[in-house]
């Protein structure tokens, strides 16, 4: 139980560091009493993308080896070197104007956490979802919903203290290399797939 619930925690984390630079962003454009209406258009964001992971990861469960399943961890590792290699390209200037209009917040929040988390969340959920245990989605999603507020919660917490934010927003990106690299190499090894291609050598 514990492992799973770490296992959904790294994984929203490693998805969301960046995000939670949007979140401040964002917070930083809208009312205070606004910020609950932020936390629903987050949720319908990350309903989708999980929602959709969850679908493509039923279809791949019907591969019948394992060790296939496994190469599904070189799509974070990927998402990991892409990321190192060209940066971020989220325009916080385009984010910031997006959410300035109150009355279309929840669905601006909505489609800027799909938009901006949409490849990276695939690529690590769909892999996830593959290769743990059916029983184990439903604590996992737990998770995720209880990590959704609290990054919530911390972006707006940290959009109060501009050198948190700043240092969040220069090291953020190399956290979150790190944590795709080692979860791509999880995924792999878990599955067995670097055992069977060292057998068949």
């Amino acid at each position: 139980m514990l492992k799973t619930i770490l296992t959904g925690v790294t994984a929203y984390i490693s998805t969301g560091l960046d995000y939670l630079v949007i979140l401040m962003v964002i917070f930083g454009r809208v009312k205070h009493q606004d910020r609950w209406v932020v936390l629903i258009g987050d949720f319908l964001g990350t309903i989708v993308l999980v929602g959709s992971s969850l679908a493509i990861a039923f279809f791949l469960g019907f591969v019948p080896a394992p060790w296939l399943l496994g190469l599904l961890g070189l799509i974070p590792i990927y998402l990991g070197i892409k990321l190192w290699v060209q940066g971020d390209d989220d325009d916080q200037d385009a984010i910031a104007g997006k959410v300035s209009d109150p009355k279309s917040l929840i669905i601006s929040v909505a489609l800027i956490t799909m938009a901006t988390c949409g490849a990276d969340n695939v690529g690590i959920y769909v892999p996830l979802f593959t290769t743990v245990a059916p029983s184990s989605i439903p604590l996992i999603l737990l998770t995720f919903a209880v990590m959704v507020v609290i990054f919530w919660e911390l972006g707006y917490r940290l959009a109060c203290l501009p050198k948190v934010a700043d240092v969040l927003e220069k090291q953020g990106r190399y956290i979150t290399v790190a944590v795709y690299i080692l979860i791509g190499l999880y995924i792999i090894w878990d599955n067995g797939t670097i055992q069977h291609l060292l057998q068949l050598g």
